[in-house]
């Protein structure tokens, strides 16, 4: 491709690939220079051109010399816009997710349902890309946007059709879900979460209102967990983008959640759409599965989905790794759950989810991050000592900060916990006195393979320790 084509003129140079990484620049890269939390891109622009770069996205007061300064007071969403043409084509469909909580399932229920009904389907987000024939591991909720967007050109190649992606506050404040067509984007919540990074709550929610106002196509859709305080702010800043808004949840009117009742493994729920009735069993336990079940299955119906067929389909779906994913049961004949929850809101929601399961205690094992928002961590352990019958705190990622200090900052929540720093330690004690009628829960990392101590990154998953504690 021609330097010419992305500008609309007649440059012509010839452009082989984008970088925002000066280390992988070569010969005929266009390198995307921007101020970032711990780095200035604009001060690898000259090892970027030594390399070969033929143009230098950055903003209009940047030195560039020796290649093509592409100036914007808005480098990321213009870089953006130009990988998308050099990376297009794309899957036909898109859609993304944006919320505190369960982006991963949601994104992942729609790959699923639209499997179902014949499409060939691939979802990106925590969980990596994953496709009908494999997972490959991408390390971030929302990759960078060279990654993301030649990850989703690659699909194309592959014969996807349908893709989901998660659109995370940082990727959408950062310009990395940028490019490509959205034809529908979905909320699901708002909770306290990367305060760290946004400072405010108000931040945060404006950082994930840019998927509706700025991603979405126009004339797209929009689909809004109607449950949520901030739904109607959602709702209106998708209209005003021009997205057609379908509202699902118990004040829903696109997916109405009528009534939700559990079961041994799932839960019955009665669904009202098109003014008729419809009845699922769910084979996922937890009221907030049911909301990613209807938030995916309204994203379905946005993009051409018959609506029967796509709620019969919820019928058939798999649990989502490491979200309230049962590891193994003991002994004594405790299930074990495990599951993603690292905020106070997804806390309460995991362990709302397993109570009504448990004939006798719900033991939970959790921690909190390290370097990251401080604020949430007394929260956290506000909630379980509500909540859960027998606490026990453990490490989560300590990352930079002292393991025992996290500890203490989230016992200030909780009376009466048990305090295990070492994670392995922490459930075997906790799979070791429950009982039968008790149902233990591991909560934090989820899927992750690994704990982050310092600058190391250690094996460790918590469905394989549990088994390994279990036997």
């Amino acid at each position: 491709m021609r330097l010419g084509a992305l500008l609309g003129d007649d440059r012509a140079e010839p452009v082989t690939g984008f970088a925002i990484d000066h280390r992988k620049v070569a010969p005929g890269t266009v390198f995307g220079a921007f101020p970032g939390q711990r780095f200035n891109g604009e001060d690898f622009i000259p090892a970027a051109v030594g390399s070969g770069a033929v143009a230098v996205v950055a903003a209009p007061d940047a030195q560039v010399d020796g290649a093509v300064h592409i100036a914007d007071p808005a480098p990321r969403a213009r870089f953006a816009q130009l990988a998308a043409k050099f990376f297009a084509p794309f899957p036909e469909t898109a859609v993304a997710v944006t919320g505190t909580n369960g982006k991963t399932s949601t994104v992942e229920m729609t790959r699923q349902l639209w499997r179902m009904a014949g499409h060939h389907a691939a979802s990106i987000g925590t969980l990596g890309v994953t496709t009908a024939d494999e997972r490959v591991t991408t390390g971030l909720t929302t990759p960078d946007i060279v990654t993301f967007l030649s990850n989703v050109a690659g699909l194309a190649r592959e014969g996807v059709t349908h893709v989901a992606f998660e659109a995370s506050s940082h990727g959408l404040d950062q310009y990395r879900t940028e490019g490509l067509p959205v034809a529908a984007a979905a909320f699901t919540n708002l909770s306290r979460d990367h305060l760290d990074y946004h400072g405010t709550m108000e931040a945060y929610l404006a950082a994930k209102l840019r998927l509706f106002s700025d991603v979405v196509s126009p004339g797209g859709a929009a689909v809004v967990w109607a449950d949520d305080p901030v739904s109607g702010q959602v709702a209106e800043v998708a209209r005003a983008r021009g997205a057609r808004v379908l509202m699902v949840g118990e004040r829903g009117d696109a997916l109405r959640l009528l009534s939700r009742a559990p079961t041994l493994l799932g839960q019955a729920l009665v669904i009202e759409a098109d003014g008729a009735e419809h009845k699922v069993m769910l084979p996922l336990i937890g009221a907030y599965q049911a909301a990613n079940a209807l938030v995916a299955a309204g994203l379905v119906i946005a993009t051409g989905g018959e609506v029967k067929a796509t709620l019969q389909a919820l019928a058939r779906l798999q649990p989502v790794r490491g979200r309230l994913e049962r590891a193994v049961i003991t002994r004594t004949g405790a299930p074990v759950y495990v599951d993603y929850a690292h905020t106070p809101d997804a806390l309460e929601a995991a362990i709302a989810a397993l109570k009504p399961h448990a004939q006798g205690r719900l033991i939970l094992v959790f921690g909190a991050g390290g370097d990251r928002d401080q604020g949430k961590r007394s929260e956290m352990g506000a909630v379980a000592a509500r909540m859960a019958d027998r606490v026990i705190v453990t490490d989560d990622n300590p990352r930079s900060e002292d393991p025992a200090a996290i500890r203490r900052m989230v016992i200030d929540g909780v009376r009466d916990a048990v305090e295990i720093g070492d994670r392995r330690e922490a459930i075997a004690a906790a799979i070791g006195e429950a009982g039968p009628a008790d149902i233990v829960l591991v909560a934090g990392k989820g899927h992750e393979q690994g704990q982050v101590v310092g600058d190391l990154v250690l094996p460790f998953d918590d469905v394989a320790v549990a088994r390994e504690c279990a036997r």
